[in-house]
């Protein structure tokens, strides 16, 4: 009766505590995945508008794909979201700084999620290899790839 006691406690401990802890960094890593992506999106974007001509002939989607023709006299200003509302006026070589900076955090923050869900999927499989031992059961056959 104590191990099936146990068993049970170790099941409710990885379903209720590491799957959804692994589900979290999961998603908060997939998040800045996405902000990745933004940044060389953005990137991209920034290089094609310091090669642009001065002025900037553009066009400008209105919404519900309305587009209007723009000028830009002096693309060499522009203004770049810094996150919690603000928003700064930066030059292109400022622009390019902190989009470098901005893609180092980010992927200093991915790598470090990435260790966290690793070191969770280390757990699960700890606590589930432990169930195996507890319940009596025996290894799975090991099969070699081709």
């Amino acid at each position: 009766m104590a191990a099936a006691e146990k068993t049970r406690r170790y099941e409710a401990f990885v379903d209720g505590a590491l799957r959804p802890d692994l589900r979290r960094v999961q998603d908060q890593r997939d998040a800045v995945f996405q902000q990745q992506s933004q940044v060389l999106q953005l990137r991209a974007a920034l290089e094609r508008l310091q090669a642009a001509p001065s002025p900037l002939r553009t066009q400008v989607d209105l919404g519900c794909n309305f587009f209007v023709t723009a000028e830009v006299p002096c693309p060499q200003l522009l203004f770049l979201s810094l996150g919690c509302g603000f928003v700064a006026e930066l030059t292109l070589p400022e622009a390019s700084r902190h989009l470098e900076r901005r893609e180092k955090l980010l992927q200093r923050l991915s790598e470090s999620l990435t260790r966290d869900g690793a070191k969770i999927r280390a757990h699960i499989r700890l606590v589930l290899e432990g169930l195996r031992e507890l319940q009596g059961l025996q290894d799975p056959p090991v099969t070699s790839d081709p």
